[in-house]
């Protein structure tokens, strides 16, 4: 800043032990660049990209339940294009949207409901993940189990104010009551957890389970009827990083596509 007042021969800012402020200049000044500074970062940006001396970081939210173990293919994948870095964070719904808003991260990965409107985003849908019922220790699973079933049985889910409870609980609409609740956790890894442990089932997305490996592939089965929930990648376009989100977005799209 002190070599942009030098070049421009006013002073801009007004530092004191309180803090700092701007000057009216600064004010003026700040006003003029506001139209292109997000065009002024995106070149930044473009020509770090292209000298590679410096990663672009792109900072990826998952929400919890969707699983943040799945993103590791994609990490992979982009350790091998120096020009992009990938950082993921693990959120809950209402902290993805909130960061997401306020530039913390740039993409979000995220399960959505079919009446969600999220005028603020551009949205991708790149998968449906079909939920499946894990219940280990329940011997009267088999290849499909029905809804009427799973009511006989108490079931995990997630604490109360989280938004998958919503999407399970549509789920169990079908029937007009749930299961007695065995438990509410808090992430995924911890309500598989407590079913290998204990005689309860819950809905857990397939893909994630099989992720987690063999050990995890046995005790769960198909439900009757079916559901799946829609994955969608969230990013505003506007982003001076458009060009590595809209790169990101592209291979996690053709990764998936026979499941979308």
């Amino acid at each position: 800043m002190k070599k942009l007042e030098e070049t421009l021969g006013v002073k801009l800012i007004l530092r004191s032990n309180r803090g700092s402020c701007l000057t009216p200049e600064g004010k003026i000044f700040y006003k003029k660049i506001c139209g292109i500074l997000p065009e002024l970062v995106e070149t930044i940006y473009e020509f770090q990209q292209k000298s590679s001396e410096k990663a672009i970081e792109l900072k990826v939210g998952v929400l919890t339940s969707l699983g943040d173990i799945l993103m590791n293919q994609y990490v992979t994948y982009f350790q091998k294009n120096k020009n992009i870095l990938i950082t993921v964070y693990s959120m809950e719904k209402n902290e993805l949207i909130h960061s997401l808003n306020s530039g913390k991260i740039d993409i979000a990965s995220s399960f959505l409901s079919d009446d969600e409107t999220l005028e603020n985003f551009e949205k991708v849908l790149f998968r449906r993940d079909k939920m499946v019922y894990y219940a280990p220790n329940i011997t009267e699973i088999c290849n499909t189990i029905s809804i009427k079933t799973i009511l006989n049985f108490p079931l995990v889910k997630y604490p109360p104010d989280n938004f998958m409870n919503k999407m399970i609980d549509q789920y169990f609409n079908i029937a007009g009551k749930v299961p007695v609740v065995a438990a509410q956790l808090p992430s995924p890894y911890a309500i598989i957890q407590y079913c290998k442990r204990n005689t309860a089932g819950a809905l857990i997305a397939e893909r994630l389970l099989n992720t987690l490996g063999d050990s995890y592939e046995h005790g769960y089965c198909n439900i009757d009827p079916s559901y799946t929930m829609k994955a969608f990648l969230l990013y505003k376009k506007e982003n001076p990083k458009y060009r590595a989100i809209k790169l990101f977005i592209d291979y996690v799209v053709k990764l998936n596509k026979n499941n979308s």
